[in-house]
């Protein structure tokens, strides 16, 4: 398995520095903040609250999305420093105060060196994505 592991992260990170070279050349990812349309916004997620969701979610997580976004969700992978614009911090109030909805149409449509998931995962696996970035949440701690 450790065989196939670092061959595999290598590939990933050459693939997304590929797409951060490329993403350099785009313009409006770079001074347009990635909102999602009001429409997505009211999607509600079918799964909220659903604890075996968010543990699937997470295997998902860390076979798609650690790479960029890091283990604990911060934007601090492996790869995130190839890329042009740093990915999202999935613990941070920002992405947090996201609603579900929103989150899902951003991972089924992707952009710039942020992949599209329409095709690779389905509706349910997007979802079970999204109540696991919900578990990254940043707890305040109280004295």
């Amino acid at each position: 398995m450790k065989k196939v592991k670092l061959p595999l992260t290598v590939l990933i990170v050459l693939i997304v520095s590929f797409e951060a070279i490329s993403s350099k050349n785009s313009k409006p990812f770079q001074t347009t903040p990635w909102l999602a349309p009001a429409s997505a916004s009211i999607i509600k997620n079918p799964l909220t609250g659903n604890a075996t969701a968010a543990t699937a979610g997470k295997i998902l997580y860390v076979k798609y999305c650690v790479v960029c976004h890091g283990n604990t969700g911060k934007g601090d992978g492996v790869a995130a420093s190839a890329l042009a614009i740093p990915p999202a911090d999935h613990s941070s109030v920002k992405v947090q105060s996201e609603t579900d909805g929103s989150l899902f149409w951003k991972i089924t449509t992707g952009r710039g060196a942020m992949a599209t998931y329409k095709t690779t995962l389905t509706d349910q696996q997007r979802w079970q994505l999204v109540c696991y970035i919900r578990t990254l949440a940043v707890v305040k701690k109280t004295k």
